[in-house]
């Protein structure tokens, strides 16, 4: 899975996506997601954020409602162990996001240098 371009000194643009219904994407719950895929639990990722576990499973639960389908899939643990996994609209959901994200940075380097220049 992509993470998150890192430029030298150019402001990177992470959008919010206002979807309707209470639906909204945008950092946050895609790094929840990407740290899920990488950790596979929920509450390792939600350390990783820093983030109370409550909060992480609530910005699934968000996704989920807003959806209509899961973005994760959790296994209960026993001899193999449980762990949490995304589906694979969790999977597109990072996936069409960071697409964006990278385009948005691409298409937008003048605005964003006339921004920093504005810092400087």
């Amino acid at each position: 899975m992509q993470s998150t371009p890192k430029t030298n000194n150019v402001i990177l643009v992470r959008p919010r996506i206002y979807l309707g219904k209470g639906l909204a994407i945008g950092p946050g719950k895609i790094d929840l997601l990407r740290a899920i895929a990488e950790l596979k639990s929920i509450a390792a990722a939600a350390r990783k954020l820093s983030i109370p576990y409550k909060r992480a499973w609530a910005l699934i639960d968000s996704l989920n409602q807003g959806f209509g389908k899961p973005v994760v899939e959790t296994t209960s643990g026993g001899k193999g162990g449980g762990g949490t996994s995304l589906t694979l609209l969790g999977q597109q959901l990072v996936e069409k996001y960071d697409a964006l994200e990278i385009r948005l940075n691409a298409q937008a380097t003048e605005e964003l240098a006339a921004v920093r220049a504005l810092a400087d």
